[in-house]
This record gives structure tokens, C-alpha cells and sequence, in this order.
């Protein structure tokens, strides 16, 4: 299954590493655009120079880790695309040029299931995704979360616990799933 990743879940660091680490175990192949990771790091950038350069690092290993991710179309097709919020229309172009399934975003009401179905695309949440994930593969997700918690923990000067570092990430459904 191939998923595009709107630019509201790359950013923040917690959901990003979810995604990318079920997407790494074989559950999903990832996609974006340029446009897509250079909002990001726009957005990282308001954080601070440290923000930025991590951005930029890790923006890096991506582009390594999945050389394919990277979709790029022509002009002609976001030209011929409409969304309610016409700053979204380069995810929808990226996701149809990609071949993509689905398109996780926070942002549904921008992405209207009855435009995406005539795009052959649907989409979701992260949260949702990743319970029906978890749903289907328990010790992978859970996998990924507890090496998510570890990282969160050691570059944090708190001790989070695995629920709440969910919650905070916008993940809580999967947070009280992982609990029990």
C-alpha cells in the first residue's frame, strides 16, 4: 500500500517517527513531495537554528531511506485539481502521481472523501491508521512505540510515559490500545 503523507503528520517528531517506523517495517511504502518536506522544515525553522538543521538531517535520511518517496508531476496536473483549501492541492497531486491509497492528514475537511474517491484515493487520520495497524499487528506497532518512547525519553530531560507521549502526539486512541 503505498500512503502520502500530508506535511500535519511529518510535523510533530513523535507521530512522524510512528509512521515512518511502521513504514519501515514493511506495512506501507511512504510518499511526499519536496513541497511537502520543505513545509515541514519551514515549519521546524520557527522552532530555532537546532530545529532547522535537525530538520534538514533528517529530511536527508529520508530522502536515502525511501530514494522512491519523492513525487514529483507535472503543473498541468494540480492545474486541473480543486480542494477546498487550494494550499492542499500539491498533497492531492503528489498522492495521484505517486499511485498513492490513501492520504494521511489531519486536515480532513480539506480533503473531502467524494473528491478523493473520483481520484481513486481515500484517506485518514494517523491515529486511525495506525490503531487498524496495530489492530492487525500488535508486536510491530508496539515494536515501534516502545523504540519511540525510548528515543523520546533519552532527548528529553522527562521520563514519559507511553500513553501520555501518545496523547501529546495526537495519537490517543493508539495510546490507550498500546496500554492494554
Amino acid at each position: 500500500m503505498k500512503v502520502l503523507l500530508d506535511t500535519c503528520v511529518l510535523y510533530p517528531t513523535v507521530m512522524r517517527e510512528m509512521l515512518l517506523g511502521v513504514a519501515g517495517a514493511g506495512v506501507f511504502e511512504p510518499l511526499w513531495s519536496a513541497r511537502i518536506i520543505a513545509e515541514w522544515q519551514h515549519a521546524a525553522r520557527k522552532l530555532g537554528p537546532e530545529a532547522a538543521a535537525q530538520s534538514e538531517a533528517e529530511a536527508a535520511v529520508l530522502a536515502v531511506r525511501w530514494p522512491r518517496a519523492e513525487q514529483q508531476y507535472p503543473p498541468s496536473l494540480e492545474a486541473r485539481l480543486w480542494l477546498p483549501d487550494a494550499g492542499d492541492v500539491h498533497v492531492l497531486a503528489a498522492a495521484i502521481a505517486g499511485s498513492a491509497d490513501l492520504i494521511l492528514t489531519l486536515n480532513a475537511k480539506d480533503f473531502p472523501r467524494h473528491l478523493l474517491a473520483g481520484e481513486g484515493l481515500s484517506r485518514a487520520d494517523p491515529d486511525t491508521f495506525l490503531h487498524s495497524v496495530w489492530e492487525a499487528q500488535h508486536d510491530l506497532v508496539a515494536a515501534v512505540a516502545a523504540g519511540v518512547l525510548d528515543k523520546a525519553n533519552s532527548l528529553s530531560d522527562r521520563q514519559w510515559e507511553l500513553r501520555a507521549l501518545m496523547k501529546k502526539a495526537r495519537l490517543p486512541r493508539l495510546g490507550r490500545a498500546l496500554r492494554n
